[in-house]
């Protein structure tokens, strides 16, 4: 229900507003009324009107006026100004200020209910694009970590950076400018999957909190977040140190497992980002059995003793003058070989829930289907399950389902026991024309001729 206010300081004009409105529109709005300027304001501030009829003169403040300040505080409201004179004479000041409806007194009950049907039409649009927009909104928000992890993966494989992860970071509003890594890494992490995820989205969450960051999945053991270079002028954010400190400190205070938290130095560009990472990830490596901080910039610093650290920790760290070069071997072959297990088991687990789809798909063809619904069955998002889907099934589902429903129904015309009509509502379409379009275009005939064809085969 839409929220009306009719604003005129003659009471017999609110009234026959209301008398039409109320017969043509039963139950479309809540009345709203005012008998002048003033008290117009005071109730589209405590109501927020949807459509606005303004008696353009009324005793103090003028419907001009208050439809002016009313368009300031409501910029989406519709305002209608209602005259008995030439409308001509405001129309400059009207449009300035949004009106872009009006009605001459006295109004023809057809004029008026014509109007407002317009109205409505166009707010019943304009809803309909918000509850749109905020889909997308949701939709984008779900896909937002999937999108955070390709990108946070392209810089930890030393991937070359081309157009697609240049609109990544732009859809993610991620700067390619340079950065820091810093690497959590946990010694043991709990078999079961939710746990695993719940244990993803809490530092994911925790990670946020300290600045705008890209965070990837948890590989093997660890997990990277990339921060990126501050940007001059803006409001000074926490240091690396900072970051680290308080990332180490959560972890042992929140979770059950101690994390190794590794900090790597800021570089500048793409490949500062990468450089920084395997940095991260050898200092996480030297903080020892029990988790901690170590900083990359510290272990650079602190000479010979660097080794003593690492060893310790059951790494192959060396002096400080070996350390980035010592850092680059170790870090490669442990990230190469998580991101093969991490491959590895991803793909099984895709491949498992590709065979729960289309187990699911194969029993509910002949109902209505979704891809939004298939997907929740499985525990995929729909985004992510549509591009894998075709990539090892090899076509979309959209042509799975299709191609499901016409071989089951090629099978009912063969049998020659149902009518088409029939068969069309039984292998899942609503609408007969569109079944024999759908039927055509991957069969190359019509339902009737291939019952033809099917028929006389069967006679010979």
């Amino acid at each position: 229900m839409y929220r009306l206010l009719i604003a005129d300081d003659e009471a017999l004009e609110r009234e026959g507003l209301e008398w039409i409105v109320r017969r043509a529109m039963p139950d479309t709005f809540q009345m709203i009324f005012a008998e002048n300027g003033r008290r117009a304001l005071e109730l589209a501030d405590e109501h927020r009107p949807h459509i606005i009829f303004m008696d353009i003169h009324m005793p103090g403040i003028q419907g001009l006026e208050a439809l002016r300040r009313i368009r300031d505080r409501m910029p989406d409201a519709k305002l209608v100004l209602v005259t008995a004179y030439d409308y001509f004479a405001y129309a400059q000041e009207a449009v300035a200020i949004g009106v872009k409806e009006y009605i001459v007194k006295p109004a023809s009950r057809e004029q008026i209910t014509s109007l407002l049907q317009r109205l409505v039409q166009e707010l019943d649009r304009e809803k309909q694009t918000r509850n749109e927009r905020l889909q997308l909104i949701d939709r984008l928000s779900e896909l937002e970590p999937i999108m955070e992890n390709e990108l946070a993966l392209m810089f930890m494989v030393d991937q070359i950076i081309g157009a697609e992860a240049e609109q990544l970071a732009e859809w993610i509003r991620f700067p390619l400018d340079g950065g820091f890594a810093v690497v959590a890494a946990w010694a043991e992490l709990p078999s079961d999957s939710k746990q695993r995820r719940t244990l993803f989205e809490e530092v994911r969450a925790f990670a946020k909190s300290l600045g705008g960051c890209l965070v990837s999945s948890i590989i093997d053991r660890h997990m990277a977040l990339f921060f990126p270079t501050p940007k001059q002028g803006a409001a000074s954010p926490p240091t690396a140190n900072t970051i680290g400190q308080r990332l180490a400190q959560w972890t042992a205070e929140r979770l059950e497992q101690p994390a190794s938290i590794g900090v790597g130095v800021q570089h500048s560009g793409i490949e500062g980002l990468r450089r920084s990472y395997v940095e991260a990830v050898f200092a996480s490596s030297c903080c020892g059995s029990g988790g901690g901080l170590c900083l990359f910039a510290e272990l650079q610093r602190s000479g010979p003793s660097a080794s003593t650290t690492a060893a310790a920790a059951g790494s192959a760290a060396g002096p400080a003058d070996q350390s980035a070069a010592s850092a680059d071997e170790a870090t490669n072959a442990y990230v190469l070989s998580a991101l093969r297990r991490s491959r590895e088991m991803r793909e099984h687990q895709t491949i498992s829930a590709l065979d729960r789809a289309r187990r699911y798909i194969e029993s509910r063809f002949t109902e209505e289907l979704s891809l939004e619904e298939v997907a929740d069955h499985v525990h995929l998002n729909s985004f992510y399950l549509s591009k894998v889907f075709k990539q090892y099934v090899g076509e979309t589902f959209i042509d799975y389902l299709t191609s499901l429903r016409i071989k089951r129904a090629k099978q009912l015309i063969e049998e020659d026991s149902l009518s088409l009509k029939e068969i069309c509502y039984e292998v899942g379409y609503k609408d007969p024309n569109y079944f024999s379009r759908v039927f055509k275009k991957v069969t190359g005939v019509t339902p009737s001729d291939y019952r033809t064809s099917s028929l006389k085969g069967s006679d010979s």
